[in-house]
């Protein structure tokens, strides 16, 4: 049995890591950490987590963290990860990120992407993807410091990864047309996730390379190519509560059956086992990865255009965060790697 915490618990994400973690055979949560709800029972700032009520939610203190816990995770706005995660680090407790602090190698990329340089940037190289899927599993059991990947990035990259290593499509010409549930904008209120603003309504945000998932994107595939590869993302808001969309179009560098392209998909993913590839023809949708860690993939291939169209579904709070963070943890203290993770539950939002 391990001890973990979770800083920024009050948020959608941590929600959801509760929600999962306390279902877990092998793990007590013991650290509630807030920012805005210090002292103040789970079950009273959530009253669905009424049976949780003997954790308090208590201060985002590093030292108290690594008294209590053999792993942390850090649910917190960008930028904030870093304040807590070296001193995490050298107390021995291992850590998973679910915010963006450590994903990109490149230390210039975060002025540029999130207009801030890493405070640590010493510990990006070390840093370990958290995306098992990818290949580096092995990787991931080893490490002291997970990545996790983000929403957007897991729905794009597990959908087009078999074709790019098939050496099938033009990976330089990946368009990538995604759609997310308004949970993905986090809890923080905005004018632009109201109610009014959304319901009712469907509109694309950062429009023309801008979105902050983006250079993730392309970092996963550059390393799987050898070469630098620029996508263009566009993200939409669905006027929806969970869910992630993805419809990339990827244009085809040869001739080959459509019947071979499912084949390269169902051996690339015949051991995962949150990968459910739909029969050739048969599309995925969103309702049927609510609350899970599944990833659905559908395939259709455009003759008149040529192009291999991948529909790819997530739920962005589980398998773009919470879920595919346990699934890291697991990986990581070497339990099943589905412990946790293939039952279905309420869910929050």
């Amino acid at each position: 049995m391990i001890k973990v915490g979770i800083a920024g618990a009050t948020g959608y994400v941590g929600i959801e890591l509760i929600r999962l973690l306390s279902q877990h055979s092998e793990v007590e949560i013991v650290y509630a950490g807030s920012q805005s709800h210090v002292g103040r029972p789970l079950g009273e700032v959530y009253p669905h987590l009424r049976s949780l009520s003997h954790l308090a939610c208590s201060p985002l203190d590093a030292i108290e963290m690594a008294k209590q816990c053999d792993l942390m995770f850090t649910a917190l706005p960008h930028g904030q990860a870093m304040t807590l995660v070296p001193t995490l680090l050298e107390k021995g407790v291992k850590c998973i990120d679910l915010g963006a602090d450590f994903r990109l190698k490149d230390p210039s990329s975060y002025e540029k992407w999130y207009h801030h340089l890493p405070a640590c940037p010493q510990l990006l190289e070390s840093a370990v993807y958290g995306l098992p899927e990818l290949g580096k599993r092995t990787e991931i059991q080893n490490a002291k410091l997970i990545a996790n990947p983000g929403c957007y990035p897991t729905c794009s990259a597990l959908g087009c990864m078999p074709a790019i290593a098939a050496g099938i499509i033009k990976a330089e010409e990946i368009v990538l047309d995604a759609k997310s549930g308004v949970s993905g904008a986090g809890k923080a209120l905005s004018s632009g996730s109201h109610f009014c603003e959304v319901a009712e309504n469907f509109k694309a945000y950062q429009v023309g390379g801008i979105h902050r998932h983006t250079p993730e994107i392309e970092q996963i595939f550059e390393e799987m190519t050898g070469y630098p590869i620029f996508v263009s993302l566009t993200p939409h808001l669905l006027p929806m509560v969970r869910g992630l969309l993805v419809t990339a179009y990827l244009p085809l560098s040869k001739e080959i059956a459509a019947e071979k392209i499912w084949e390269i998909y169902a051996n690339a993913y015949a051991n995962e086992p949150f990968i459910r590839l739909y029969p050739f023809g048969q599309l995925p949708q969103t309702a049927n990865v609510r609350g899970s860690n599944y990833c659905d993939i559908g395939l259709i291939v455009d003759e008149r255009t040529k192009k291999l169209i991948v529909i790819s579904c997530i739920d962005n709070l589980v398998k773009g965060a919470a879920g595919q963070a346990v699934q890291n943890m697991n990986l990581m203290f070497h339990f099943n790697e589905t412990t946790g993770l293939t039952h279905l539950y309420p869910v929050y939002p």
